[in-house]
């Protein structure tokens, strides 16, 4: 493994109480406001699938399918996918999946959320470039989603 090429890692500091940014992670129709996926209605239960259609413009006939890993109440939310699954024509399913790991730490002013994303070089070559090269430029706009969602909520 070269963690250089296997493995995403982003951080912010959020200005805002640990228990108010774990809703917004933890709690699926928050998570999907500030992500960017329809997840009206449903939760995220330890070992079980979820999916909503994602609803960045473009973008909204792709449905977003992960599998919650583990649940620790303000603290970690993890998950699994397949990265950069953006054709629907193509079969992911056999595809090995990457490990999405949030971590929340309380600071003295807010909270610092920690994410790193693994597994990319379990992906298959003629994907893998593509899918570590979206989803790295993704997670930076997605820190900057929660940071500006938790704000404004």
């Amino acid at each position: 493994m070269n963690t250089a090429t296997d493995r995403i890692e982003r951080q912010i500091h959020i200005k805002a109480p640990r228990s108010k940014v774990w809703c917004a992670l933890a709690d699926a129709e928050s998570f999907g406001d500030w992500f960017g996926v329809a997840l009206k209605g449903k939760r995220f239960v330890a070992g079980e699938p979820v999916e909503g259609n994602i609803t960045y413009p473009g973008y909204e006939h792709i449905v977003w399918q992960v599998v919650i890993e583990r649940i620790e109440p303000e603290r970690l939310l993890s998950f699994r996918w397949h990265p950069y699954a953006i054709d629907p024509s193509h079969d992911y399913s056999q595809e090995p999946t990457t490990l999405v790991v949030f971590e929340l730490e309380e600071t003295h002013d807010g909270t610092l959320l920690r994410l790193v994303e693994s597994g990319f070089d379990g992906i298959p070559p003629g994907r893998r470039l593509d899918a570590f090269r979206m989803n790295s430029s993704g997670w930076d706009e997605q820190m900057k989603n929660i940071d500006a969602y938790v704000a404004s909520h």
